[in-house]
């Protein structure tokens, strides 16, 4: 493709959008909707598709209230992981991804769904843009963390004594404010889509061990889950300055 120097964030953000679905998406099949500001232009994409006619008989899941609303302005046809348990396909963005496609998200606060819809999916497509890339996940970007609200200070004390966490964390913090943004713009907890905090992770240093960081964090009493992506990601399209990639 032509290269995008010159070209906004948005518009490298709706150029791997677009590619995904151009790309992996046809008709019959059954397609996750990521949630964020990337994942947006994909699911725009398949609504011009519908109603162009180009795309037939797909039903989509949602990862978020956000996106299901999206969808539904578009007349995308939805269903859930209750009617279908598999899926051909998932469009995602990501906070940061390493050279082992393992996969920070959770930046807009839909890491559960996200991961329950991806994690069954045939294929998970990966769309960001090249800021997102990293030689190793933790200091780039806050690691969400979706916790239970009973005793969540104590869960939260927890999970930062970790073993594969403690050595390179900085801070953990309590969300607050808009469950879609790790920044502090509020006083109130932000409560995700399900009901739950996150304390977001904050690193000094890379993380060693992402994956031992992740078997920790899932097997923690009171964590419901966390945005550690390990080994899911099938393909990452990448917008960049020379234009768009596969990884």
């Amino acid at each position: 493709m032509a290269g995008s120097a010159g070209l906004s964030q948005d518009e490298l953000k709706k150029m791997v959008g677009y590619k995904a679905v151009d790309d992996h998406v046809r008709s019959g099949m059954v397609v996750g909707l990521g949630t964020g500001s990337t994942a947006y232009f994909a699911v725009e994409r398949v609504g011009q598709k519908l109603k162009s006619g180009e795309l037939r008989d797909i039903v989509c899941i949602p990862t978020s209230e956000r996106t299901r609303e999206q969808a539904l302005s578009l007349g995308i046809p939805l269903c859930t992981l209750n009617e279908k348990s598999r899926l051909d396909v998932s469009i995602d963005g990501a906070d940061e991804v390493d050279p082992d496609w393992n996969l920070v998200k959770g930046g807009g606060g839909a890491l559960l769904r996200e991961k329950m819809v991806e994690i069954v999916s045939d294929k998970f497509v990966c769309i960001v843009d090249e800021s997102k890339l990293c030689k190793g996940l933790g200091p780039g970007f806050p690691l969400p963390v979706e916790i239970t609200p009973f005793c969540h200070e104590h869960t939260q004390r927890l999970i930062a004594d970790l073993p594969a966490i403690k050595p390179y964390l900085k801070e953990a913090v309590l969300r607050k404010g808009s469950i879609a943004n790790n920044k502090p713009d509020g006083d109130k907890i932000a409560i995700t889509d399900n009901g739950n905090y996150i304390v977001d992770l904050h690193f000094k240093e890379v993380l060693k061990d992402a994956p031992a960081a992740a078997a920790q964090l899932k097997n923690t009493v009171g964590v419901v889950d966390h945005g550690l992506f390990i080994s899911m990601a099938t393909e990452v399209i990448v917008a960049g300055k020379e234009g768009v990639y596969v990884t």
